[in-house]
């Protein structure tokens, strides 16, 4: 069984997509600290013809709480105008953005839960089968960290091979892991290209404008462009 664990962010890039893609099971780790300054709540899309970072507004946020503590401003108001602003005339506008709003409009104010509601339904859009389960549902050892918990987390869910990003390659252990019996995968996207207006193309934004611009089966071509290493 392939697994990822990986925080959730606000309409993470396409990599992230990729690796919700690539596996089984995916653990949405809310039950970590969040990181000020991160992609947890921000991101960024095209206006203009550039790059603009966008932010999703939250309430007391602060490293020295968890995630699933971190509470999420009911008002997204000021992000959705600037999202309808950005890509009113895009091809996929009409679909996307009723997307956008019931994401922005969930009940729950738990950044954890509200971020792994958004990548539910933006997976139900593009039609992934990858199952979502929340760490802090699994009853495991929370005193242990690092390469240590995701291995231990890996071992409860029966895991046979665990995913990770490219970056991960100095934080885990490919011989750890094997000692393990699993086998460790970094994923590491490939370049990808597709039409924004006419402008030059600008990369690595926000999977939504990748949506903005592409219907699903065209997102799903470049979801597998990818290798693991």
């Amino acid at each position: 069984m392939k697994l990822a664990i990986m925080q959730p962010y606000f309409l993470p890039y396409i990599g992230y997509w990729q690796m919700i893609k690539a596996v089984d099971k995916y653990v949405i780790y809310d039950d970590v600290n969040f990181i000020k300054g991160g992609w947890m709540n921000r991101n960024r899309m095209l206006l203009g013809g550039s790059e603009f970072l966008f932010n999703l507004q939250l309430k007391g946020a602060s490293p020295n709480k968890l995630i699933r503590d971190v509470e999420v401003d009911q008002n997204q108001s000021k992000f959705l105008k600037t999202a309808t602003q950005a890509y009113t005339k895009t091809p996929y506008f009409d679909k996307v953005m009723p997307l956008l709003e019931k994401v922005c409009r969930y009940e729950k104010s738990n950044l954890g839960r509200f971020l792994g509601n958004s990548l539910i339904e933006i997976s139900k859009y593009l039609g992934l089968s990858t199952e979502f389960i929340y760490s802090s549902d699994i009853d495991k050892d929370n005193r242990l960290r690092a390469q240590a918990k995701v291995l231990h987390i890996c071992k409860l869910m029966g895991a046979t091979e665990y995913y990770n990003a490219i970056g991960g390659q100095e934080l885990y252990s490919k011989k750890d892991f094997a000692s393990a019996g699993i086998e460790l995968k970094f994923l590491k996207t490939l370049p990808v290209e597709y039409s924004q207006f006419k402008n030059e193309f600008v990369p690595w934004l926000s999977i939504l404008d990748v949506l903005m611009f592409n219907d699903p089966q065209q997102a799903n071509v470049m979801l597998d462009k990818y290798e693991l290493i």
